[in-house]
């Protein structure tokens, strides 16, 4: 029976969860007695977490750990500083798993730029600056030099304004002239399309479904999805594409949520200025539907020219093949730029494409994860309690100890993708004449049920809450967990 005892604590930072392969060994074979009981005492005073898998069978009763089986446990403590013999040992490179190897945003501070980018920026804010005196980007009939800002930034203000410039540069592979052309071609629509006015007006929330914004991923991007499934309603689909007034207002009302959602990023060199975009194509009206191609091109034409590099990521999810297909033909006519901020996934592999970018207390309920709606909150738990993610093996069982130290009130949620398991929960008290109490007898759970189960109890006597998954099917299962304590007074 393997057993694995830890302190309940944050996952780790984002670019090692992205960027470093899982390690073959613990990061510490064994640790002295000491620091295990410190690290639990440090990170979690009032419980302790004891993750157990073994056979389908009844387990057998637990002996208490000894100090030698203690020399056994595995814990991840923080990694210390190297010594100056460490330092002279060679260092082993780090590779990218080849699954996730794909586009990198590059740095905006220009101490990271080459030569040559560095004087494609002061080519480019010259441009700028002369076109401000000679009021190019001015369409109003004032004499009078206007200060031109764009996404709520002033240009050539502060380090603000070379973030925005090297969005159009790399746009047009650092070509300055072109890169010049686009950004007035930006200007004069956004102040055509009466920008600064829209982003104000009230378009109603008839497509809050259909497009919103959920979590950040690990490298702290915000979240948008798109879910096209939501125009299989004829009367929401008629309503939005029905005629050429009515795309018209979505189209205003789409240029309207982007540019709300680019306002809150960080254009400071170094900060968050780019989206993490995920589409989910289940139920979605496929290319068939004229209204909704004309639409869709018309926005895609309008972001692609006057809202450039902000795209992190795009992840297509729920895939049908009619839409690889679809993507097979258009894909010679994408850059290669474009085309490696593409990932696609189909129905069965949603949920675990999702995890690699995205931690599951980011990821809303109905793709896998534990972040639910606004409109539907779980008052015990936010996306800033940390998720504990376990393999379940197949035909094994998965218990997880929370071993209580003072008494509480401890909170739990939990969910298995796909299911078909059986789920259980008890309580065991420390004491002898004390008696275990059925929290949730032991329940098939199927595909069919509630995605999370959430439940509480009170510990009023010392001793451990089980719970356990039961796995009676050939394929792995992936369980994600999370608890708190909350006091209680008599």
């Amino acid at each position: 029976m393997a057993e694995t005892e830890h302190t309940h604590q944050p996952p780790l930072p984002a670019e090692e969860d992205i960027l470093s392969p899982p390690s073959p060994e613990p990061l510490l074979a064994s640790v002295e007695v000491e620091s295990v009981v410190e690290a639990v005492e440090e990170h979690h005073s009032v419980v302790t977490v004891v993750e157990k898998e073994g056979p389908l069978t009844e387990l057998p009763q637990e002996p208490t750990t000894t100090l030698a089986e203690a020399q056994q446990v595995s814990v991840t403590l923080p990694e210390k500083e190297p010594t100056e013999s460490d330092k002279s040992k060679p260092v082993e490179e780090k590779k990218i798993p080849q699954s996730l190897i794909s586009f990198k945003e590059e740095s905006n501070k220009v101490s990271d730029l080459s030569d040559s980018e560095v004087k494609a920026l002061e080519d480019f804010k010259f441009l700028v600056q002369e076109a401000v005196k000679d009021q190019t980007f001015n369409t109003g009939t004032t004499d009078l030099p206007q200060e031109v800002s764009i996404w709520g930034v002033p240009l050539l203000k502060d380090g603000r304004s070379d973030v925005i410039l090297l969005k159009f540069l790399r746009a047009r592979d650092f070509k300055v002239k072109e890169s010049f052309a686009m950004l007035k071609n930006t200007i004069l629509w956004r102040k055509e399309f009466n920008i600064e006015e829209l982003v104000d007006e009230n378009l109603g929330d008839d497509l809050e479904k259909v497009v919103f914004m959920d979590g950040h991923d690990k490298e702290g991007h915000p979240v948008c999805y798109n879910v096209y499934g939501e125009f299989q309603n004829k009367e929401l689909y008629n309503k939005t594409f029905g005629d050429e007034e009515k795309r018209n207002k979505f189209l205003r009302w789409r240029i309207q949520f982007l540019e709300r959602s680019i306002r809150k990023l960080d254009f400071s060199p170094g900060g968050i200025n780019t989206i993490f975009q995920v589409s989910d194509l289940k139920n979605s009206p496929g290319p068939g539907k004229r209204e909704l191609r004309i639409a869709t091109r018309q926005a895609l034409q309008l972001l692609q020219d006057n809202y450039p590099e902000f795209v992190a990521k795009q992840v297509f999810i729920n895939v049908p093949w009619w839409y690889l297909a679809f993507y097979t033909m258009i894909s010679p006519f994408m850059t290669q730029r474009t085309k490696s901020k593409f990932v696609f996934a189909g129905p069965s592999k949603t949920a675990e494409t999702l995890y690699k970018y995205i931690t599951p207390e980011q990821v809303p309920v109905q793709y896998g994860g534990l972040s639910v709606d606004y409109c539907e909150c779980n008052p015990e738990f936010t996306s800033n309690d940390p998720v504990t993610e376990i393999i379940v093996k197949p035909a094994t069982k998965q218990t997880v100890e929370i071993i209580v130290n003072e008494k509480c009130i401890i909170v739990w949620e939990l969910r298995v993708l796909g299911w078909e398991v059986t789920y259980s929960a008890e309580y065991v008290p420390n004491t002898e004449s004390g008696y275990t109490v059925n929290i949730q007898k032991p329940r098939k759970m199927t595909t069919a049920d509630e995605p999370v189960v959430s439940s509480s109890f009170k510990i009023v006597e010392l001793g451990k809450i089980l719970l356990t998954i039961d796995n009676p099917t050939s394929k792995k299962k992936k369980l994600l967990y999370r608890f708190k304590d909350k006091p209680y007074s008599d």
